[in-house]
């Protein structure tokens, strides 16, 4: 089995840690090569992470040269930049998200990634979470006929840390946690005809951002809502994906820690004014690694035996819908703190 070269540039994205603990738990598809960090608070605060420790630190350059793909884990503003260094150079790819730069910039890493036949993997966890898979199925299977509603929320309560972190995007909250909700009902339901927006400011904890926001996106026949908060109290237990259409409706929620999962068609539900459903049993893929099955998938992209099924197409819709619910993305500051 052919091993991959990889390495890691950036350690300061939240979930960069967990992702190469993944890759680390596959020696025998992956040599990791070493990391990179140009920032020194983030060597700091994470580069005594189990997973960084004992690995070599070397410069961006390096890293590129030496391997065969790359996990591009910086600061989100650097995302877009590094990504392009990486495709410039013929290199494998898995970008977290959401892309950064302009518009245009990201797609000329799209392209490029095309025309040179090379993998591009985006960090959207939900891609993997099994649920969601599931109703991706029911939805393939015309089960759920005809989608006309998705309703989807990833909200949560926010520390004032954490809040001041978010000041950094335009879009706060929404451009963050949004971006994972775009990403499933673009998969689903394709392009909107039409984007509307509501980004609030409670100014709760003395930090301004949008931190309550609702985007809807209508179709010919659908509606799509998504909600996201940084204020909601216990808003994680109520995170959710709601798919309904002419057959059936798939709801599940929370979406994870637990995860719980109905099903309804007009089998089941045969009445209007009674809640008539099954319960479908979900492994929740966070209890022993978020990241293993994307990062085998990773694997198994550039190796040939499977095809990955968001597209370079897919990838750049969701960012360019993600830009037109915020208005288009800004960077307020490089605040790590």
């Amino acid at each position: 089995m052919k091993k991959i070269k990889i390495g890691q540039i950036g350690i300061g994205h939240n979930h960069g840690h967990e992702k190469l603990l993944a890759v680390q738990k596959f020696p025998e598809l992956f040599e990791v090569i070493g990391f990179a960090e140009e920032n020194e608070r983030w060597i700091e605060r994470r580069g005594e992470k189990k997973a960084y420790v004992g690995l070599p630190r070397l410069s961006v350059e390096e890293i590129i040269a030496r391997s065969d793909a790359i996990l591009v884990e910086s600061d989100v503003w650097d995302l877009t930049k590094y990504a392009k260094m990486c495709v410039d150079a013929g290199k494998h790819i898995h970008m977290d998200k959401p892309a950064s730069g302009t518009l245009e910039d990201y797609k000329y890493v799209l392209d490029t990634a095309k025309e040179k036949n090379l993998v591009v993997q985006l960090g959207y966890m939900y891609r993997y979470n099994p649920a969601v898979l599931k109703c991706f199925e029911h939805i393939k299977n015309g089960d759920l006929g005809e989608i006309y509603s998705i309703n989807a929320e990833m909200s949560t309560w926010h520390n004032p840390t954490y809040k001041k972190w978010l000041t950094n995007f335009g879009g706060g909250i929404m451009y963050i946690l949004g971006s994972h909700l775009v990403d499933l009902i673009v998969y689903i339901l394709g392009e909107p005809q039409k984007v509307t927006s509501f980004l609030k400011h409670t100014g709760l904890d003395g930090v301004d951002f949008e931190d309550n926001n609702l985007a809807v996106l209508e179709y010919d026949k659908a509606l799509a809502r998504i909600f996201v908060s940084s204020v909601e109290v216990n808003g994680f237990g109520r995170r959710q994906l709601v798919v309904s259409g002419s057959k059936g409706t798939v709801n599940i929620c929370p979406l994870e820690r637990p995860m719980t999962m109905t099903y309804s068609d007009t089998s089941i539900a045969v009445y209007g004014c009674t809640d008539k459903h099954i319960e479908i049993p979900c492994e929740d893929n966070t209890l022993h690694g978020r990241y293993d099955d994307m990062m085998q998938d990773f694997y198994a992209y550039m190796i040939g035996t499977k095809e990955n099924p968001f597209s370079y197409e897919h990838d750049y819709l969701v960012q360019k819908v993600l830009n037109e619910i915020v208005g288009g993305v800004r960077f307020h500051g490089k605040n790590i703190d």
